[in-house]
């Protein structure tokens, strides 16, 4: 029973240790978001993804198998626990950095392209109303890229 104890915290810590990886790299992405550096966080992305696919496969191994930490001592679980409400927490966080960087860079592009297409418009005639037409004829492409 001891064996098993010790393996079960064993689990728990792996858990807890990955968790809390993935927690120190998810605040340094939205440290990067929040001096205005977002593209930086590409440099990191390939460790974030393998960190969260860990913790994906870790977290689905424990769900199928609960008795694997069974017997992990109250201490233990009660780490686990914290550590998980830290990530939800920081994952929240994380999304709505991520989704204002996103918003800001999108803004940015239409403001540019807005500007591109007003400065190529020429005249392109008269409306049914009788009074010149306004905007470009021509359609301005962009890419997720830009």
């Amino acid at each position: 029973m001891i064996l098993d104890a010790e393996m079960a915290d064993l689990h728990v810590r792996r858990l807890i240790d990955l968790t809390q990886q993935l927690n120190d790299r998810l605040e340094q992405e939205i440290e990067l978001v929040r001096r205005h550096k977002a593209a930086d966080m590409a440099t990191g992305m390939a460790h974030t993804a393998e960190l969260a696919n860990e913790y994906r496969r870790e977290s689905a191994k424990l769900k199928s198998n609960p008795q694997v930490i069974a017997n992990a001592s109250l201490e233990m679980k009660q780490s686990l626990i914290k550590a998980t409400e830290r990530f939800d927490d920081i994952l929240a966080r994380h999304s709505e950095a991520v989704e204002a960087a996103r918003k800001i860079s999108e803004g940015l592009v239409r403001t540019i392209a807005n500007e591109v297409a007003e400065s190529r418009a020429m005249g392109t005639g008269y409306g049914s109303s009788g009074y010149a037409a306004t905007g470009d004829g021509r359609a301005v492409a962009l890419d997720r890229k830009a």
